[in-house]
């Protein structure tokens, strides 16, 4: 095969301890591929496969992580405030908020180095747009968070089954109104269809910005696992101070999967016809249209990495890039004769 150029033999002089150098075959025929240079990048068949898989399915088990802390957190603070469940409540809105964030954080933790810890279609299609994240993954990875986040409320509705049972009168009753808000998300009797949407904008903004200021290298060197923080502590922020009136989707995955399990457990048609389709033009739209606008103002006010299409050198640019280069070197030649 190609792909295998030489691999590191264990020498015939050697002993026969077990303490073997790196590159050395062990005495129980171990190769050390991630240190020879010579080896093929696909040790076995597996890591071959891997490597067109391992992002989709980082993202799908970032998301799932997400909304199994997530929903988790909704759930057990909702339902140990009914008096029929819990003598005592076990939770409150900051341990949800909480459990959102550390969600999110951990989600993003276990999937940036291998995805990017997107987690969100809005924020892969804010960076399709702005930072040239390829257009051509956008599709696989949206359905990996899809899914991701389905699963995740899969686990946690299956959890607290009989505790929503409980809650709700009975196996074969499920409303909007006292569990369906646990995994999707619904806007406030009180607001209207134009603020609902604005604060879906505002919160996602925010979020994108967060987002962008951790990753930014220009605002100093970032000690590792410093991004999840930022992202937790942005997520808490936002969570604590603008979820009230929406509940703070700020994620189209994270809403729609959940969503698409209260529709398909029992919750109905109504969880989709709630307010006009809310679902799609509050949780989907909103974050979408936000991120993509927080993120044009950041990078064209704030990002001068090359990467951003806001820094995109001109023609002209370019050339004088060129000629300044060609002098440099011919100037370097020069002296070194």
């Amino acid at each position: 095969m190609t792909d295998i150029i030489e691999k590191p033999r264990h020498s015939d002089t050697s002993n026969n301890s077990y303490a073997t150098r790196p590159n050395d075959v062990s005495a129980l025929g171990v190769v050390d591929f991630a240190d020879c240079d010579q080896c093929s990048r696909y040790p076995n068949r597996w890591s071959k496969i891997r490597e067109h898989i391992s992002a989709p399915a980082a993202e799908f088990m970032g998301a799932f992580v997400l909304c199994l802390l997530g929903c988790g957190g909704n759930c057990q603070a909702n339902l140990s405030a009914n008096k029929n469940v819990s003598a005592s409540p076990a939770g409150d809105a900051v341990t949800s908020n909480l459990s959102w964030a550390i969600g999110l954080s951990l989600g993003v933790w276990l999937s940036m180095n291998t995805s990017g810890g997107h987690l969100n279609p809005a924020v892969t299609i804010a960076f399709a747009t702005v930072r040239g994240f390829p257009w051509k993954k956008v599709p696989i990875y949206i359905l990996a968070q899809l899914l991701g986040a389905l699963c995740g409320a899969g686990v946690v509705y299956a959890t607290y089954f009989h505790a929503i049972d409980i809650a709700e009168g009975g196996s074969n009753i499920r409303t909007i109104a006292v569990s369906g808000g646990f995994f999707g998300t619904y806007a406030a009797d009180y607001l209207t269809s134009v603020s609902a949407f604005f604060a879906e904008f505002i919160g996602s903004a925010m979020l994108i910005t967060g987002i962008f200021m951790a990753t930014d290298k220009r605002n100093g060197p970032a000690p590792p696992g410093v991004v999840p923080v930022a992202i937790f502590l942005t997520l808490l922020g936002i969570s604590s101070a603008l979820g009230m009136d929406t509940g703070a989707a700020l994620n189209p995955a994270r809403d729609l999967g959940p969503r698409i399990l209260t529709a398909m457990v029992g919750y109905g048609s109504a969880v989709f016809t709630f307010r006009n389709q809310y679902w799609l033009w509050c949780p989907i739209l909103g974050p979408i249209f936000g991120m993509i606008v927080a993120a044009f103002f950041y990078d064209a006010m704030l990002y001068k990495g090359s990467d951003s299409v806001t820094n995109k050198p001109t023609e002209e640019a370019e050339r004088h890039h060129m000629r300044s280069c060609a002098r440099r070197t011919k100037h370097n030649g020069a002296e070194i004769v």
